[in-house]
This record gives C-alpha cells, sequence and structure tokens, in this order.
C-alpha cells in the first residue's frame, strides 16, 4: 500500500491505496465520486474525464499514485454549493445529451475546453471534445451546448440554437 494526500473538490483525502489503483477507481469505489463514469477502462471514450492539477484527463489512464499531492475536481465539484456550473446548464438548456452516459466527461472536456479557448468556433468545439465518445447523438446539440455555455461565460448571454452553424457536416468526434 501506498499513501496519498489528494485535494478532491475542494477536500483533502489522506489514504492507502494500491499502487496499481487507477485514479478513476479511487475516485468511485473510495471517495464514492460515482459521476466519474467508468466507460472503456482503455482511454477511448472519455466518459472518465476529471481535471487533475487544472488539466482535464482520462481518469481510467492515471494512477492515483499519480495524483498524490495534487488537487482533482470531478462533475460533482464542478460547480460548488449545489449549482450548475455554465457548461452544465447549456447541456441541460440546449439538450446537449440523450442517455447521460458520456456527459459527466463531455462537460469537464467542455469546460477544459472553454478555459483554453473562450469562443470556440464550431469546429473547434468538435477538435477539443474528440477525445470524448457519445454513442447517442449526433454532436449537434454537444456543440450548440459549448457554444452557449463560451458566451455566457463571456458575459455575452445565450446563443440561440439558429446563431449556431447547423449547416456544418456531422461529424463523429473520435473517429477519422
Amino acid at each position: 500500500m501506498t499513501q496519498i494526500n489528494v485535494r478532491v473538490d475542494g477536500v483533502t483525502y489522506t489514504d492507502d491505496v494500491e499502487p496499481r489503483t487507477l485514479l478513476v477507481h479511487y475516485l468511485r469505489e473510495q471517495l464514492g465520486k460515482v459521476g466519474t463514469v467508468i466507460g472503456c477502462d482503455t482511454s477511448n471514450c472519455g466518459a472518465c474525464t476529471v481535471h487533475l492539477d487544472g488539466a482535464a484527463v482520462k481518469s481510467c489512464t492515471v494512477l492515483a499514485v499519480q495524483a498524490d499531492g495534487g488537487e482533482v475536481t470531478t462533475i460533482e465539484g464542478l460547480a460548488p454549493n449545489g449549482g450548475l456550473h455554465p457548461v452544465q446548464k447549456a447541456f441541460h438548456e440546449m439538450h446537449g445529451l440523450q442517455c447521460g452516459y458520456c456527459t459527466p466527461g463531455m462537460i469537464m472536456a467542455s469546460v477544459d475546453l472553454l478555459k483554453e479557448n473562450p469562443d470556440p468556433s464550431d469546429t473547434e468545439v468538435r477538435e477539443g471534445i474528440e477525445g470524448n465518445l457519445c454513442r447517442c447523438t449526433g454532436y449537434q446539440n454537444i456543440v450548440r451546448a459549448v457554444q452557449q455555455a463560451a458566451g455566457e461565460m463571456r458575459g455575452a448571454g445565450s446563443v440561440s440554437p439558429a446563431e449556431v452553424d447547423t449547416a456544418a457536416a456531422p461529424h463523429v468526434v473520435g473517429q477519422a
């Protein structure tokens, strides 16, 4: 066993973990952060995306011991005090989800994208979330949700669906 100290969603934890424990399993099984979803265990789907020290990572590819001394934000900690983060709100308002399985990872990847690019184009949104797969949607509403959240976060208010480029050809994110 190896002892780690990690701050998750604003709370510091000191725990013993097996050195081979994946961060996703530590978050779910030891801390109860079940919003971080296990999708594929192969890093292909992105459902397990969290922020580690401010950067989006697929938590199925990170060992818990690698997070020692770090700060992790999960979907549960994205918006403190029970509110919704603008990206969460936009996903709801713009119907950016269907079954919801990919949604936590998609939202975490989108927040990371908007931190780097606060005004992404349709293509930039698609490229920014390309490591996260959704098997239910055609991604149009996800793109709309990210762009609406971008507008809100910039203080520009809501972006109507008509303002989003709906003429772009469908693009399946994560496939060549």
